[in-house]
């Protein structure tokens, strides 16, 4: 059955040789087609077409969790204790107040914790210290 051409193929074969396809937008560019085996892969693409965070689409406790989980790594690029110190004392305090929100749905059972802030600091301290011996050959220290 070689000789045989569906009416669908002989229409796209005419419109090719006419030329219809060669001046469509994005020929060329690799088509971005979902991961079938990913069903929210909708909701990821949007996502990052409009330039949001991935985190911001779920629930306050799971984002203030993912934001704990975080630590000490993601403080690694604040210069100042005081901020650093900061940046911990406004986690605890949201963690709190989420503990105290009203809770609409299905039970959520991960709860975010409140981080001890005196251990998480000397944790920066000592990450700032690596890195900054790490850039001056292990002679420089971070007060």
């Amino acid at each position: 059955m070689d000789g045989y051409e569906s009416h669908v193929e002989r229409l796209i074969r005419e419109a090719t040789e006419r030329g219809e396809f060669d001046n469509l937008p994005g020929k060329g560019k690799p088509l971005h087609l979902p991961d079938t085996d990913d069903p929210n892969w909708w909701i990821k693409r949007k996502l990052e077409q409009d330039g949001l965070d991935p985190i911001s689409a779920l629930p306050p406790t799971l984002q203030l969790r993912k934001e704990g989980d975080g630590f000490p790594d993601s403080l690694q690029h604040i210069r100042d204790e005081r901020a650093v110190r900061d940046v911990l004392e406004d986690f605890n305090r949201r963690v709190k107040l989420d503990h105290l929100a009203p809770k609409f749905g299905p039970p959520i059972r991960v709860i975010a914790y409140t981080v001890d802030v005196e251990q998480m600091v000397r944790q920066w301290r000592r990450m700032r210290r690596r890195r900054t011996s790490d850039r001056s050959g292990g002679t420089s220290r971070v007060r």
